[in-house]
C-alpha cells in the first residue's frame, strides 16, 4: 500500500481585513463591496512561495523526523525564479540529501494535486523511498480588483510513502480542460481573469461536479461513501451549490476557509486536505479536489495511525494565531505594488558573491554549523579550530544543524534607523538549547511580544530582495515559539 506519511501547513501570521481593502479601493469598483467580509492571510514581507513551502514542509516533518524523502516537488504559480530551480533551494533549506530528486510544478492552481498524483504514481510503479510535496503561493492582485479580496497566501505539504501510513491512497482521476478563467504570461505581474459570473457558472459549477461524478462512477461509489470532501471554490454560494448538485451532505464538506484565510491558489487543495486529515477519524474516506486547467480528484482512507502523527502546529492553531495588518497600504508595500521611500539605508548595496554562497551553501541555506568531538560545543559558522579556549581542538568537528533547534532570547533591540518594510528592525542574541549562540533577525513579532528568556524557533525567510538584479537572498530568522 501507498499513502500519506506526514502532513502540515503554514498560514502567515498577518491578516488583512477585507473591509480595509474596500475602504481604500471600492470607489473604483463598487461591486467589490460584496466581497468585503472576513479576512485573508497575507505573507510577511520576508515570505514568498519558497519560504511558505519550506515552512509547511518543516511543520509536516517535525513530527516525522525519521522520514527521508527521495523526491521533493514544489508546486506554485508564484515561484520567485523562472531560471533557477526553486525546489532545489527548498531542498537545501530542508537539509535533504544531494541525491534527492527535485522538481518545480507550476502553471495552474491544481499544480499541488498534480504533483501529489505524480508522486503517488511513482510509488505505484515501484519507486523507492518517499516523496514530499510542498505547495505554496504568495499572490499579488491588482488593487481595486475582485481578486484582491480573494487571493491569499499559504503553504501546505504532504509526504507520501509505503510505510507507517496515516491515510491509504485509494485512487485518483484527472480531467484536463483549458478553461481560460485566468492567465498571466511571463511579462505580466497580475493575473487577468475573465468575467466572474462566467467563471462561476461555466467553471466551478460545471467542471468540478463533472469530475466528481466521473470519479464516483469510476469507483462505483457515490458522495455518501466519503466522510470528508474538500474542494476549492472562493464563492460561498457556488461552493454550497456544488455540494447540492452532487447530493453531498453539507456536514461532510470541508470548510473551504474562504472567510478566515482566503483562496491560497496552488496551496489551497493541499491546505484543505491537511484540514480534513486533522479532523479525520480512523476509517474515514477523504476526497480532495484540485481545480485549474482541469480537475484532479484524489481519494484517501485514514488508518488507525491517523491520530498518532498530527502536525507540530495544527492548522486550527495557525488560523487562531494572527496579527491584523494595521493598514492596507502596508500590504501593498510588502509586495512592492506601492513604491515607498526607503532612504539611503534602504538602498541596495553590492551583490552577494554567488561563488561564496555556493561554497557555503550548507552553512547558509541549511544553517549547518559544527560541533567539536572533544568538548561537544556547537559552533556557527562551522570551524576547523574549536573556539573554546580550553579545547582548541583542530579538525575535530562534526556537522551540526541548527535550524531544527529551539533557543532562548538572551538580548534584543529595535533599530528605528535601519530601513524595514515592517519597522522597527528587530534583532538580538539567541542561545540554542543544547549549546550555541547566534545573532539573528526576528520576524513575525512586534517589539512588545518579546522578552528575555522567551523560547524561539527558526524560520527560513528572505533576507532581502535585490530588485535591480532579480536576486532573492534567503537566511534564517528567529520567531517566538507558538505553543
Amino acid at each position: 500500500m501507498i499513502g500519506i506519511t506526514a502532513y502540515g501547513a503554514h498560514i502567515p501570521r498577518y491578516r488583512l481585513e477585507r473591509k480595509r481593502i474596500a475602504q481604500a479601493m471600492s470607489w473604483i469598483n463598487l461591486a467589490t463591496l460584496g466581497l468585503a467580509a472576513g479576512e485573508k492571510a497575507v505573507a510577511n514581507v520576508d515570505e514568498d512561495a519558497v519560504t511558505l513551502a519550506v515552512a509547511a514542509a518543516r511543520n509536516a516533518l517535525t513530527t516525522a523526523p525519521d522520514l527521508s524523502p527521495t523526491q521533493l516537488f514544489v508546486a506554485s504559480t508564484t515561484l520567485p525564479y523562472l531560471e533557477r530551480q526553486n525546489s532545489a533551494i527548498a531542498a537545501a533549506a530542508l537539509n535533504l540529501a544531494p541525491e534527492t530528486e527535485t522538481a518545480d510544478v507550476t502553471g495552474s492552481f491544481r499544480s499541488g494535486t498534480t504533483a501529489l498524483i505524480q508522486a503517488l504514481r511513482s510509488l505505484e510503479n515501484g519507486g523507492s523511498g518517499g516523496a514530499l510535496i510542498a505547495a505554496a503561493d504568495a499572490r499579488t492582485a491588482k488593487p481595486g480588483s475582485a481578486e484582491e479580496h480573494v487571493a491569499a497566501d499559504a503553504g501546505a505539504a504532504v509526504a507520501v510513502g509505503t510505510e507507517d501510513l496515516l491515510a491509504v491512497f485509494r485512487g485518483a482521476l484527472s480531467l484536463t480542460a483549458d478553461f481560460p478563467d485566468r492567465m498571466r504570461d511571463c511579462s505580466q505581474r497580475f493575473s487577468r481573469t475573465w468575467e466572474e459570473r462566467w467563471i462561476r457558472d461555466e467553471g466551478y459549477l460545471k467542471i468540478i461536479p463533472r469530475a466528481l461524478a466521473a470519479f464516483f462512477e469510476k469507483q462505483g461509489t457515490d458522495a455518501q461513501a466519503y466522510q470528508k470532501i474538500a474542494y476549492p471554490c472562493p464563492f460561498p454560494r457556488e461552493h454550497a451549490a456544488i455540494a447540492k448538485a452532487l447530493n453531498i451532505d453539507p456536514q461532510r464538506v470541508v470548510d473551504p476557509l474562504t472567510a478566515a484565510v482566503g483562496d491560497t491558489g496552488s496551496a489551497h487543495p493541499l491546505l484543505l486536505l491537511v484540514h480534513a486529515l486533522e479532523q479525520a477519524e480512523p476509517g474515514d474516506n477523504l476526497l480532495v479536489v484540485g481545480f485549474g486547467s482541469g480537475v484532479d480528484v484524489l481519494h484517501f482512507q485514514a488508518t488507525d495511525r491517523i491520530r498518532d502523527r498530527r502536525p507540530a502546529l495544527p492548522l486550527s492553531r495557525q488560523i487562531e494565531r494572527k496579527a491584523l495588518l494595521s493598514n492596507y497600504e502596508k500590504a501593498l508595500a510588502f509586495r512592492n505594488v506601492l513604491p515607498v521611500e526607503t532612504g539611503l539605508r534602504g538602498e541596495f548595496q553590492a551583490e552577494s558573491p554567488r561563488s561564496v554562497m555556493w561554497r557555503h551553501r550548507s552553512t547558509i541555506f541549511g544553517l549547518v554549523g559544527s560541533r567539536c568531538r572533544h568538548c561537544g560545543t556547537p559552533q556557527y559558522p562551522p570551524q576547523r579550530v574549536c573556539a573554546v579556549p580550553d579545547c582548541n581542538a583542530v579538525d575535530a568537528m562534526d556537522p551540526y544543524p541548527f535550524a531544527s533547534r529551539t533557543g532562548r532570547i538572551v538580548s534584543y533591540t529595535a533599530d528605528h534607523l535601519a530601513f524595514s518594510y515592517d519597522p522597527p528592525q528587530i534583532y538580538g542574541i539567541v542561545d540554542f538549547d543544547g549549546g550555541g549562540r547566534m545573532m539573528l533577525d526576528f520576524t513575525d513579532c512586534s517589539l512588545e511580544d518579546l522578552q528575555v528568556g522567551m523560547a524561539v524557533s527558526l524560520a527560513f525567510r528572505r533576507k532581502y530582495l535585490d530588485k535591480e538584479r532579480g536576486i532573492h537572498v534567503y537566511f534564517w530568522k528567529a520567531v517566538p515559539t507558538v505553543s
